[in-house]
């Protein structure tokens, strides 16, 4: 069994939809048509086989007189074609006391595996990117039980990585990516604001949609600590000692100000944005959010 894939999580989310609220191509099975290829409507075309295949779409004939295989293709009524970005530099590596051991990058895992499998079941493709301060890994979206498999493997071996540099990842994405699709972004954000809302708007801009997923340890939202104390950058080593009552207040303050900053201004762009805190259950994050989509969006 794959660390990151909890079968108890995935049986109280299995049958709701993550139902992108922007028209995006290949978006609500069933309501409209799209120009891209599933296994359900009308015959479009061939390929070749490639791994993970569902093998019940050979085409046998072609086989005889080609002696290789290829698969139909029909045009599909919809299909959504997302990409999980999983920050994996070295401040998600993370855990305080009150987080149960679980670092900030085992817990984007398992919502990134969730996630993942839920595309999947609605038929929808999946891929996974991994970054600190540059792209580690990508997989490319796919309609698979195999992609699924290839994603839980990455995940698994998935270890912390670099300095954060988000911005630069997100305006490569948003010109690489030339087609239309959902955009699931899970990071503690440890970036400049300014340059991290710019990328994301790159992303809009090119017509994807965005979901932010903002990680945080429970010891990063509330400082906790008491007395003296030294607190050391994960990413730079940089030291910071200090009296933590003296400093609690403002330093709360900042954050929730943070929170509401990134709120607002993706608001304003209409990209869905969630604070998460380590210490609540993450499926019980994401059947909050899921159920208020599916209020807001169907």
């Amino acid at each position: 069994m794959y660390k990151y894939f909890k079968p108890e999580v995935i049986s109280k989310i299995k049958r709701l939809e993550l139902i992108a609220k922007l028209i995006v191509e290949g978006f609500l099975t069933g309501l409209h048509k799209s120009p891209y290829y599933g296994f359900n409507v009308e015959f479009a075309e061939h390929r070749p086989y490639n791994q993970g295949d569902e093998i019940k779409y050979l085409d046998w004939k072609i086989f005889g007189k080609t002696d290789r295989f290829y698969i139909k293709q029909f045009e599909a009524e919809t299909n959504l074609k997302s990409y999980i970005l999983l920050d994996k530099s070295a401040s998600m590596n993370y855990s305080g006391k009150n987080s149960s051991n679980i670092t900030k990058l085992d817990y984007a895992s398992y919502i990134a595996s969730t996630l993942s499998y839920l595309m999947l079941k609605q038929s929808d493709s999946v891929g996974l990117v991994t970054f600190d301060n540059k792209i580690r890994d990508m997989i490319q979206p796919r309609n698979s039980i195999h992609n699924l498999q290839h994603i839980l493997h990455s995940l698994e071996k998935i270890t912390p990585g670099r300095n954060t540099d988000i911005t630069p990842i997100l305006h490569i994405l948003a010109e690489k990516l030339k087609r239309r699709g959902l955009i699931i972004l899970i990071s503690d954000l440890w970036d400049d604001p300014d340059k991290i809302m710019s990328g994301i708007k790159h992303l809009r801009h090119a017509k994807h949609e965005v979901i932010v997923f903002h990680i945080l340890d429970y010891d990063e939202i509330y400082l906790p600590f008491k007395g003296p104390m030294t607190f050391i950058d994960l990413e730079t080593g940089l030291q910071l000692k200090t009296v933590t009552e003296n400093i609690r207040e403002t330093y709360k303050k900042s954050v929730k100000d943070w929170e509401m900053r990134l709120l607002k201004e993706l608001g304003k762009n209409q990209i869905d944005y969630m604070m998460v805190d380590t210490t609540t259950s993450f499926d019980r994050v994401l059947l909050k959010y899921l159920n208020k989509r599916k209020r807001l969006y169907r």
